[in-house]
């Protein structure tokens, strides 16, 4: 053997050294370099130990046979040339058709435009039932009325009698309403806990509001398609059909309030343009400070994204709250009201008060967007919140808004001191705004709302019904029942108005009506077998924010909850399709132009760990009477075409009523969700029925019924070839576990070869695994794959380590039909194996036997990879390891495993890095404090700070129950405020938080078939040997592994990396504006408004010790 023979050699020429030194030199000077030469001979021999050769040709001749047995124990059991034949068979009657993108976004469009329009329709009749029943309504201070309260009904008090305001009330489960159990026979009432349910004006309110409940009815029978019908009340019930019973949070609190939802905002008033002033003084310390930033957060939750904000402190002098933003108004989104919550929370209070320069501040800022056609152009607003105002305004309001009164001026005195009411008021009464007191946590939600409705009164007064499409949101009922499949909504609404002649100038907004739409309902007008492999449907609004697409991730995991991520609904297109640079297709969207464009993409699949490169045609259009544009893409070679083919329906059946098929039940073959007695069919029950003729109501989708009757009839045969397989145990591979086949019209069949207890791959295939599955987002990741591939090459890989149940290998290649010079591809085809099967197949190959003849081979002979000093691996295309002598290298990427060899390939142009980005990440966080002082106090600081949490929350536990004012009876029955979310204690440690990271990904280069090479590494080299594995995606590495090159070559990892950007970056990306479409209407002045009614003080009497408490505890907390 040669390595045997260069270690003798080695070691005789040290023996030889040896006897030339020790004739020719005394015993001492001997001895010296004896020493001198072992050492020199030493080393050369580890030179030559090192400088191992790997012979390419045994590694070319394992990777060929490898890949022969490899493709023969695919084709056998996944019936691959079977099908193929098959398809082959019928091209001369198939019809192949280039799909048309652009009549097919427009036929999309229309028909969502048709359902969005029915739902539409529903919300006009509400709306026109609610003002009716107003105008016929007349007011009862004493009315006695008893209503099913949602949070009461079907509960009894300790001596087991029925609760007041509850009541039975029938509850059944409803797949429609995603198997909730609701009553829709009837409404019933949600009332927030700060709000006295027996109020009069509630009563009122919900009495006048009965006269809903038929026409609930009457929408739901006419659109079953219909899921939630509700009506808000400006007093601040909810109307809801169905009726439910309602949930309280863990404190037995209800903090719904339908005037915070966004479709209430939008409905009540046209877009505006709000700056809050703050007044940061001294005197404004401990409870005032809390309130204030407390009226700030319910501010800004009234705001949505057609909305513009700013927010100015002020105390000596005038400063923005951001820095960032200083001159500016920026979109009212999700992120930018979540980023003002953050600061607003750090403000601290110093020195007088002088409002005078916020307000000219606040003007000029207005002013300046008004000229430049920024912001909403609509209304414009300043909040000014304070203790009290002692300067001369008047000269401020003659310089800038007097006398048009252009700009709205809303007014909140925080605290129970009175003196500067007076003044406080004449600022907003001057200004054609609402003046309003609040002196406790507890006012600040009904205070908030005024402003609401003064700036609703000219659209009132004019009986504009303008119907209002709210940005996509989280279904907050549904989500708590993790009701995924409905999870995101977006609602249409409309204002209802006071008719009543006696009111008309004080413009009474009576509330808001609207209804959901799930947004994967609306989604499968766009089916997926008409896009292709790797295209798809998406939404966006006005704004340019995703309403719906394959790639949104509105959900993040902490822990084991899944939450809805903070800016999950102001995901702007261009953080999707951000291959779109210029932003041509996000500004012809939000512009509502129709048009095409083409762009060369960085697609991934299986969550982002391979990439996949892709020509994209875009065809987009707007949808009618919506704020939204639709976009559909169809991939160049896999969109392109459609075929179809005729069988009768009788042949059809029979191979469609078998056990080994089913079809995508997130596809709609058949509408189930009209009929209630249809709604527990799958869609392959609904299919037959509707076949057979014992459903002949069933809404069908002839062209997909055509298409999987003609695959169904193709792909019969595959389940006799599999079931003879199966039976023939003699011949069987141990490791097979199941076979499968997928077409283009979302049909599965697929064969278990091995027994559930024997199966390593037991949710292959089975609904938990969504990823090899046809869903209404994508198709299998097995097939998307397999047809980046020729038809008849195998691709072969190890599913992601959090979705594989044990270790198992997918096998799957492409099967394709060709007519004339069109090919398209009619499905996928594979088998699921363990990996044990080709371990053992390359444990075969990989070992040359001690017999070899090595005279005419260069290098190690006999190669085996079970030696000691040689490591060998099989990876797939994208660097993914299948086999290594390390077990738990299996499924890892190789450069985690051989960082050398890895760096070595990439620099040598075998393998590619891709850079891909993430928009939508989640980022730890870590806060911690920048002073150096503090770490020799931190036990005074850890006790300092447990005593002022402690009384801080027992400060805020009195004032959320409104404890402080309700001494008297009169006020005890509004004494149930709800907890706000802005006074919950945060870990301010490893916090999940929004960011956008980068991170790579790996695509082998198929050009370069083999290479090898020597990587110097120290003391020590190291060989290896790569060679692609014949018809596969997969490569064989030889590797000499008694050289240790990691402090050399770090590993490579997949890691995302946060971008970092800088502050002037940040701040440029923080402060541009892209570019949106304004809504069409607004409703910002009205000649007949009774301006006069601009608010009141309310006077509340308090015991002298509990304000005394109160106040103490205000001053210990700041």
């Amino acid at each position: 053997m040669q390595i045997a023979t260069a270690r003798m050699s080695c070691c005789s020429l040290v023996n030889a050294g040896n006897a030339i030194k020790l004739g020719r030199s005394g015993p001492r000077r001997r001895r010296l370099m004896l020493l001198m030469w072992i050492m020199l001979s030493g080393s050369l021999c580890l030179m030559v130990d090192s400088q191992m050769k790997i012979p390419p040709e045994t590694v070319q001749q394992w990777a060929v046979s490898f890949g022969k047995e490899m493709a023969a124990l695919s084709n056998r059991y996944s019936g691959a040339k079977l099908l193929q034949k098959k398809y082959k068979d019928v091209e001369g009657v198939v019809k192949i058709e280039e799909v048309n993108g652009e009549e097919l976004v427009k036929k999309f469009a229309e028909e969502m435009e048709e359902m969005l329009g029915r739902k539409m329709k529903s919300v006009k009749r509400l709306a026109e039932a609610a003002e009716d029943a107003d105008l016929g309504h007349e007011y009862n201070e004493t009315l006695e009325f008893d209503y099913f309260n949602s949070l009461l009904i079907n509960t009894v008090d300790e001596e087991g009698n029925p609760t007041p305001l509850g009541g039975e009330f029938l509850l059944e489960k409803n797949e429609h309403f995603n198997k909730l159990p609701v009553n829709t026979w009837r409404s019933n009432i949600q009332v927030p806990t700060n709000v006295y349910n027996r109020d009069p004006d509630i009563l009122n309110g919900v009495y006048m509001s009965e006269a809903l409940n038929d026409v609930f009815i009457d929408n739901f029978q006419k659109d079953p398609t219909l899921t939630w019908q509700y009506f808000g009340s400006a007093t601040g019930f909810f109307r809801l059909y169905p009726g439910i019973q309602w949930i309280p949070d863990e404190n037995g609190v209800v903090t719904f309030d339908c005037r915070n939802r966004n479709w209430y905002i939008q409905a009540a008033t046209s877009p505006k343009d709000v700056i809050i002033v703050v007044d940061v003084s001294g005197s404004m310390k401990g409870l005032r400070l809390t309130i204030a930033k407390h009226t700030i957060n319910t501010i800004l939750d009234t705001l949505g994204e057609n909305d513009f904000v700013n927010i100015i402190a002020y105390s000596d002098y005038v400063r923005y709250v951001e820095p960032c933003f200083k001159g500016i108004l920026v979109q009212a989104d999700l992120d930018n009201r979540e980023h003002f919550k953050l600061l607003v929370d750090e403000l601290h209070v110093k020195g007088e008060g002088k409002v005078k320069n916020a307000m000219k501040e606040s003007f000029k800022v207005l002013n300046e967007a008004a000229a430049l056609g920024q912001g909403s152009l609509c209304n414009q607003a300043i909040m000014l919140i304070t203790d009290g105002a002692m300067e001369d305004f008047k000269d401020v309001f003659e310089e800038f808004n007097w006398p048009e009164r252009r700009v709205r001026v809303f007014t909140y005195l925080i605290g129970r001191e009175m003196t500067f009411a007076e003044n406080v008021k004449w600022i907003a009464c001057n200004n054609k705004g609402y003046y309003t007191h609040v002196s406790t946590l507890a006012d600040v939600q009904e205070n908030v709302m005024e402003y609401l409705h003064v700036l609703s009164r000219p659209m009132v007064i004019n009986h504009d019904h303008d119907i209002i499409w709210t940005e996509a949101y989280m279904d907050s009922v549904l989500f708590n029942t993790q009701a995924q499949s409905l999870l995101l909504m977006t609602s249409v609404a409309m204002p209802v108005f006071s008719k009543k002649e006696e009111t008309l100038s004080h413009g009474i907004l009576l509330g808001v009506v609207g209804t959901d739409v799930a947004l994967r309902e609306l989604m499968k007008l766009a089916p997926r077998y008409k896009l292709g492999i790797h295209g798809y449907a998406f939404l966006i609004t006005n704004n340019g924010y995703i309403l719906s697409h394959p790639e949104l991730r509105p959900l993040y995991k902490e822990g084991k909850k899944l939450k809805p991520k903070p800016n999950y609904n102001s995901v702007d297109l261009s953080e999707v399709e951000w291959e779109d640079t210029e932003e041509k297709l996000r500004t012809a969207m939000v512009k509502g132009e129709t048009g095409t464009l083409s762009l060369d993409v960085r697609s991934s699949v299986d969550k982002g760990t391979r990439v996949i490169f892709l020509k994209n045609d875009y065809f987009y259009t707007v949808i009618n009477e919506t704020p939204f544009s639709l976009g559909i893409i169809l991939s160049r070679g896999y969109g392109e075409y459609i075929f179809t083919g005729n069988v009768s329906v009788e042949e059809g059946l029979h191979d469609l009523i078998t056990p080994d098929l089913t079809l995508a039940n997130e596809w709609t073959y058949c509408e189930i969700d009209i009929d209630p007695a249809h709604r527990k069919l799958t869609q392959l029950q609904a299919v037959v029925k509707y076949l057979t003729g014992k459903e002949k109501d069933l809404h069908c989708d002839a062209q997909l019924l055509q298409q999987t009757l003609f695959d169904a009839v193709v792909t019969a045969p595959m389940e006799a070839y599999w079931t003879a397989l199966m039976l023939n145990t003699s011949d069987m591979d141990d490791g097979i576990e199941t076979a499968f086949l997928g077409t283009r019209s979302g049909l599965l069949r697929f064969l278990k070869y091995t027994g559930i207890e024997k199966r390593v791959g037991k949710s292959f295939l089975t609904p938990t695994d969504k990823e090899n599955m046809f869903t209404l987002d994508h198709f299998p990741v097995w097939y998307r794959r397999a047809a980046e591939y020729p038809a008849g090459q195998f691709l072969y890989y190890m599913p992601r380590q959090d979705t594989r149940a044990g270790r198992i290998v997918i096998s799957s290649t492409a099967v394709t039909v060709t007519v004339g010079k069109k090919t398209t591809i009619a499905g996928a085809v594979g088998v699921q194996m363990t990996l044990e099967i080709l371990e053992s197949k390359f444990r075969a190959i990989a070992a040359q036997p001690n017999d070899t003849d090595c005279s005419f081979v260069e290098g190690v002979c006999p190669l085996r990879c079970d030696s000691f000093d040689i490591e060998c691996y099989v990876i797939d295309n994208n660097g993914f390891v299948l086999i290594s002598k390390q077990r738990s290298d299996a499924g890892r990427f190789f450069g985690e495993t051989d960082g050398s060899v890895m760096t070595t390939l990439i620099q040598m142009g075998m393998f590619k890095r891709v850079s891909l980005f993430d928009y939508q990440a989640m980022c730890k966080t870590n806060f911690h404090s920048v002073s150096s002082a503090r770490p020799l106090l931190s036990s005074f600081y850890a006790l300092a700070s447990t005593f002022k949490w402690f009384l801080s929350n027992f400060l805020l536990f009195l004032l959320e129950f409104n404890f402080c004012s309700f001494w008297h009876t009169e006020h005890f029955a509004d004494a149930k405020p709800s907890f706000s979310r802005s006074y919950t204690p945060k870990k301010k440690w490893n916090i999940l938080q929004p960011c956008d990271t980068e991170y790579p990904s790996f695509i082998y280069e198929p050009s370069v078939k083999e290479t090898n090479s020597i990587i110097k590494c120290g003391r020590c080299q190291k060989m290896f040997v790569v060679q692609q594995v014949p018809e596969s995606n997969l490569l064989m590495l030889v590797v000499q592994g008694d050289c240790d090159c990691s402090r050399q070559y770090p590993p490579i990892t997949l890691e995302p990396r946060e971008v970092q950007y800088n502050a002037s970056v940040k701040c440029d990306r923080m402060r541009s504006q892209k570019i949106r479409r304004r809504p069409e209407s607004c409703h910002s002045y009205h000649p007949q408004e009774n301006a006069n009614d601009c608010g009141g003080a309310s006077f509340i009497r308090l015991s002298g010790p509990l304000l005394l408490l109160c106040l103490s505890c205000g001053a210990l907390v700041s």
